[in-house]
């Protein structure tokens, strides 16, 4: 069933249980910010956020076009500048997939889809859960070795599903890899391809010891 949410478009990727801080500063997106303001039951204060396929968050380009599924987030904590910016932060709550954009508010409202996801069952999900998590342990310790100290230490949740959206925030992705996961269609599947990922970074940083692969062909992660 399709509900209206406001929308904003972003050159990054979100994921349900993960906290992203964004800095607003566009009129577009304060006026977005003021609507959230208005709604006084903060588990209501909503929207979506989607990763921009073609095209720039300002600018005279704008957005040409974005990717169809993203994540509802919800506006955890506010601050106001005298400027009129705002430092918001989110929390991703759960996939979404838009349907349609109307672009003729003050902000941009799209038509989106809920995108549920049945918690991973079987035998076969626990193990790979664990697979995942020691491949991304060896894979951050030899990118610690390399660049000379600690890197990416996170903790990581027990439940396959908030461990794979985890990884895939944490690990040193581009923003097509990650949409990506964000498209697969279950916390198996998203693990296996975190795995895949992995694996192959550490044959590229084997390849080229010396600069990490992450440092030439990998986008680190940035909220804005």
């Amino acid at each position: 069933m399709l509900e209206p949410l406001p929308v904003f478009p972003l050159n990054t990727v979100v994921f349900p249980g993960v906290t992203v801080p964004l800095h607003v500063f566009e009129d577009r997106y304060r006026a977005l910010v003021h609507h959230l303001l208005t709604i006084s039951d903060k588990p209501q204060r909503l929207f979506g956020i989607v990763a921009i396929r073609e095209g720039y968050e300002v600018g005279a380009h704008g957005v040409q076009s974005l990717h169809r599924v993203g994540c509802v987030v919800q506006m955890t904590s506010v601050l106001p500048h005298a400027d009129g910016r705002f430092d918001i932060e989110v929390v991703g709550r759960h996939r979404m997939r838009l349907d349609s954009l109307d672009t003729s508010g003050t902000y941009l409202v799209g038509e989106v889809e809920q995108l549920t996801e049945e918690p991973p069952a079987g035998p076969d999900a626990v193990p790979e859960a664990q697979r995942t998590r020691e491949t991304f342990e060896l894979y951050r310790r030899r990118l610690g070795d390399l660049r000379g100290g600690e890197v990416l230490d996170v903790e990581l949740p027990q439940d396959p599903t908030f461990l794979s959206y985890t990884l895939a925030a944490t690990c040193l992705l581009n923003l097509q890899e990650r949409q990506a996961l964000l498209e697969a269609e279950s916390a198996l599947d998203r693990l296996l391809m975190l795995r895949h990922a992995l694996l192959e970074e550490m044959r590229a940083m084997r390849a080229v010891p010396s600069l990490p692969a992450t440092e030439v062909a990998r986008t680190g992660w940035s909220p804005n």
